[in-house]
């Protein structure tokens, strides 16, 4: 009964959450200036005013706001997101198709931000006055520092122009068939180099100097120095006994970023022209697609919902004292 009631007080929440970020999102995106009958207007090389009176009926954008948000919560129940100004497609189709492209870059870029950070930091915690700790402390705060788009537009200068390495462009290559197979495998894993490691720079600094912070905190408990005082080696000290517990606010402080990796995305996206969901979002902007932004907003936020659920699971998993609570 306890699960039960844990997990119905859980969706309860979700469900409260989700409608107040689509109703604060809908007001948002409508409030900004700017009109999608205008912007198709100007890209169509002009239009009557009777015809803009037309896309106005056929959009709803001649009702007033609260009708408007009445009828998109509408189909927002019936899972339904609406149909594209610009690309004239339903929403939910343009997600699906450039969520591929931005989950393999996201999860690659934390993936190795995390287990990197995580292994310098417990490298930089062993000896914490040493030349490396200091080294590594100097380069996770230059990480740290360094904006998503400056570090994305170096590493295009520096493997484009001066090492000439890796493709600083696109998913694949242009003769790509993208069918499949180990040949398009390997294509795409080196467009994505660039990419995931301009994300995953900035969140490599801080698990880094997280990771250092715990581990320290940790080597400092009685346990550790009752695990050394049994004649244990420092190798099982550190890794076996230590680690799991140093690594558990790194885990949390993953999983509670992860909408924060999702934006940093669009930056990158937009730089190496990856053809994901912040590239959508971005287009969707310029071009006031109301439809396209609120679906890839509300997407969004199912993801770090989801996200911090699962770091909770996580916890629960790596930590059995949380389990007993």
């Amino acid at each position: 009964m306890n699960v039960l009631r844990f997990i119905a007080g859980r969706l309860l929440q979700a469900f409260v959450l989700i409608a107040a970020v689509v109703v604060l999102n809908f007001v948002l995106v409508h409030a900004a200036p700017g009109d999608p009958v205008e912007t198709i207007a100007g890209a169509s090389g002009g239009m009557t005013e009777a015809l803009k009176a037309e896309l106005r009926q056929s959009y709803g954008l001649d009702k007033p706001l609260p009708v408007q948000l009445g009828v998109y919560l509408g189909r927002v129940v019936r899972l339904d997101l609406g149909y594209s100004y610009y690309f004239n497609l339903p929403v939910s189709g343009l997600i699906a198709e450039r969520v591929p492209a931005t989950l393999l870059l996201v999860l690659c870029s934390v993936l190795w931000a995390f287990l990197a950070g995580t292994a310098l930091g417990v490298l930089s915690a062993r000896k914490p006055n040493g030349w490396l700790s200091q080294t590594i402390t100097v380069l996770s705060m230059v990480g740290f520092a360094a904006p998503v788009f400056w570090s994305g537009m170096m590493l295009v200068i520096l493997f484009a122009s001066v090492f000439p390495i890796f493709p600083v462009s696109d998913m694949r290559a242009v003769d790509s068939s993208g069918g499949g197979g180990w040949r398009d495998m390997l294509d795409v894993a080196h467009h994505l180099v660039l990419p995931s490691v301009t994300l995953g720079l900035v969140y490599l600094a801080q698990y880094s100097r997280l990771a250092r912070a715990s581990m320290l905190e940790v080597l400092g408990s009685d346990f550790i120095r009752t695990a050394r005082a049994k004649g244990l080696a420092e190798r099982v000290v550190l890794y076996k006994h230590a680690l799991r517990n140093a690594v558990l606010p790194v885990i949390t402080v993953l999983g509670l970023q992860f909408g924060n990796v999702m934006a940093g995305a669009i930056l990158v996206e937009t730089v190496f022209n990856w053809p994901g969901l912040g590239r959508l979002a971005f287009e969707a902007v310029l071009r006031r697609d109301y439809p396209t932004v609120l679906g890839v907003l509300l997407f969004a936020s199912v993801v770090v919902l989801v996200m911090n659920q699962l770091t909770d699971l996580a916890y629960r998993l790596v930590d059995p004292r949380i389990k007993a609570r």
